[in-house]
């Protein structure tokens, strides 16, 4: 039978394309500002209403287009960038493939004004499921305004599949950061939902990264510059100080467009672990220059991948050049010429009190009458008798056995009724009964008490707190400041009280009763809020959303050593547990060997 294979239609063609270039609100915002890049503009502004689903709105004061221009830019593959195959080989601009704003006015509604600064007026044009409903002059400003509507209306199927709104916003900022550090000397705002989360005045690298990050990621950051034959890199590198527990503050920039590249990004991470042997994600703006004739971008429809000739050679050139500043910024000595007592200064604690440490690790604070700047200053310089210093050195050098199978004060975890019990490797507790052998893994566990303790809180019914002896104030990027805004309540119900002290400044005055270890605070905040981030991608309610992120925060941490009365109690509280058996994430908590299963592997 013939005339099976048909050409499809051009709305059925586009939809397709769409498929690849627009796949959530966040792409537009990427296509659009390229173009905006690509126009020579010294302002762009972005708005959005619902995370994009309802509304984008990039506006932005280049070149402009003429009416022909303006109506030929929504055909496919219709592009100013290039013209033949050779120009694929020395590509400049942001954009060149001329598919973005046909791939958009496939799947949504596009108003489109533009004028360049020769024409008395500007052209206005309407489009829908890729027609031109309207095209007429107007009165507008000088460049291009594009307000994308009711994204996906025609693909019912792709807009079941967007995320929340807090988890597409958060791609849509992304988005924007990215752009807004590779071009810092274009003014740029964000406006969401009538909210201004950021206004970036023209300004150098290092002022972009204080206004979108925080001024307090200022002083950890390390200059880099180093330049090639094959290579010139530029840009900032953080020091341990912005390590982080997960992905998210890495930009990579080639020719500044922001890549990613797998294989560069173990350069930068291997470079750190040699000179610093971290463990978690630096913080890095790195743009690397290349002669465009020996990368190729054209490698897929959203131009985040790209091929590079001497690969190998870029990566050793890479790593070699973060490993020498690494070591000369972070690694070569310090002398401190206006310290007359520098060994004393290192046990001094100005903060007047001092955190001690009992035989299963447990901090907990002592009098400052013992640890304070002080009284080591009178140790070192008395005034008083012989007598009364050793006194006082009996006092701050006294040493105590501790016997671990005893309670203590501070203990984590507490129970009445002895288990023959042991913990390995400081990371599994081991216990026997008659039933068989159990072996317990100690965070994956305790995530669960926590978890469970978290999930049952109520406004009327909190989680009980511990109020810090001093109130911390946490800074946050504006991102994060806003997600913090939309969880207090949440959190301050599960124990976790903090106060909003300005626009991103926060205070912390409790943490819940079930975190017994002293944390630092501000690293507390920022996993939470990491945390809650990747469990925004799952769905999940949001009192599930922040239980789990303050659980796998908080969690008691692998590596921990535990008394004997701790571990009983941590037992004996996740075999109260709903599902003592696996962790909030699904990861195993408990592992079993009945005791008749033991005796068959012996007869």
């Amino acid at each position: 039978m013939s005339g099976l294979i048909k050409l499809l239609p051009d709305v059925v063609i586009n939809q397709i394309a769409a498929g690849e270039v627009i796949q959530r609100p966040s792409s537009v915002v990427k296509e659009l500002m390229d173009n905006a890049l690509d126009s020579g503009a010294s302002e762009i502004s972005l708005k959005v209403s619902q995370a994009g689903k309802e509304m984008i709105l990039i506006q932005d004061n280049g070149c402009g287009m003429s009416p022909v221009d303006a109506r030929m830019a929504f055909e496919r593959h219709a592009t100013s960038k290039i013209s033949n195959s050779e120009d694929l080989y020395k590509i400049q601009t942001m954009g060149f493939r001329g598919e973005a704003l046909a791939s958009i006015a496939a799947v949504a509604r596009v108003e489109l004004k533009t004028k360049r600064p020769e024409d008395e007026v500007g052209t206005r044009i309407l489009i829908q499921d890729s027609k031109l409903i309207k095209q007429e002059a107007c009165a507008c400003l000088n460049g291009t305004q594009i307000q994308v509507s009711d994204l996906f209306y025609s693909v019912p199927a792709r807009k079941k599949f967007l995320k929340t709104d807090s988890v597409e916003l958060r791609h849509i900022h992304d988005e924007f950061v990215a752009h807004a550090l590779s071009h810092p000397e274009i003014k740029m705002s964000l406006v969401q939902n009538e909210t201004e989360m950021y206004l970036c005045r023209p300004e150098t690298l290092k002022q972009r990264i204080a206004t979108l990050f925080g001024k307090k990621y200022l002083e950890p950051l390390i200059e880099i510059q180093q330049d090639t034959e094959i290579v010139k890199i530029k840009g900032f590198l953080g020091n341990v100080e912005l390590v982080r527990k997960s992905r998210g503050e890495q930009f990579l920039y080639i020719n500044h467009r922001l890549v990613k590249s797998n294989y560069l990004n173990h350069a930068i991470q291997s470079a750190y672990e040699e000179v610093l042997s971290i463990e978690g994600y630096p913080f890095y703006i790195l743009f690397l220059e290349i002669d465009p004739a020996n990368i190729d971008i054209n490698v897929h429809p959203t131009k985040h991948e790209i091929k590079i000739n001497d690969e190998r050679l870029v990566y050793n050139f890479t790593k070699v050049a973060i490993k020498q500043v690494l070591g000369r910024q972070i690694l070569a000595p310090q002398l401190d010429f206006e310290n007359a007592q520098p060994g004393l200064e290192k046990i001094f604690n100005t903060s007047g009190f001092k955190s001690k440490t009992s035989s299963s690790g447990i901090s907990y604070e002592s009098s400052d009458s013992v640890g304070s700047k002080t009284h080591w200053k009178n140790l070192a310089f008395p005034s008083a008798s012989r007598e009364e210093i050793n006194d006082r050195e009996n006092l701050v050098f006294q040493t105590e056995s501790k016997d671990l199978s005893r309670p203590e004060e501070n203990v984590l975890f507490q129970v009445d009724e002895p288990l023959d019990i042991k913990q390995l490797y400081s990371t599994y507790i081991f216990y026997a009964t008659k039933e068989g052998i159990y072996i317990v893994d100690q965070q994956n566990a305790h995530e669960r008490i926590m978890y469970e303790a978290f999930l049952n809180s109520m406004v009327d019914r909190p989680v009980e707190s511990r109020n810090l002896l001093f109130p911390q104030t946490v800074h946050l990027p504006r991102n994060k400041s806003l997600v913090l805004k939309s969880i207090l309540q949440e959190l301050n119900n599960m124990g976790l009280v903090i106060e909003e002290f300005g626009s991103d400044s926060f205070v912390v005055q409790a943490v819940p009763l079930l975190l017994k270890e002293e944390v630092d605070v501000e690293e507390y905040v920022q996993q939470i809020l990491e945390q809650f981030s990747q469990f925004q991608e799952v769905k999940l309610s949001m009192h599930e959303q922040v239980a789990r992120s303050l659980s796998k925060s908080g969690s008691l941490k692998r590596g921990k050593e535990l008394s004997i009365y701790e571990m009983q109690s941590l037992i004996k509280q996740l075999l109260q547990c709903t599902h003592p058996d696996i962790s909030p994430t699904g990861k195993k908590c408990i592992y079993s060997i009945r005791t008749d299963e033991l005796h068959k592997i012996f007869k």
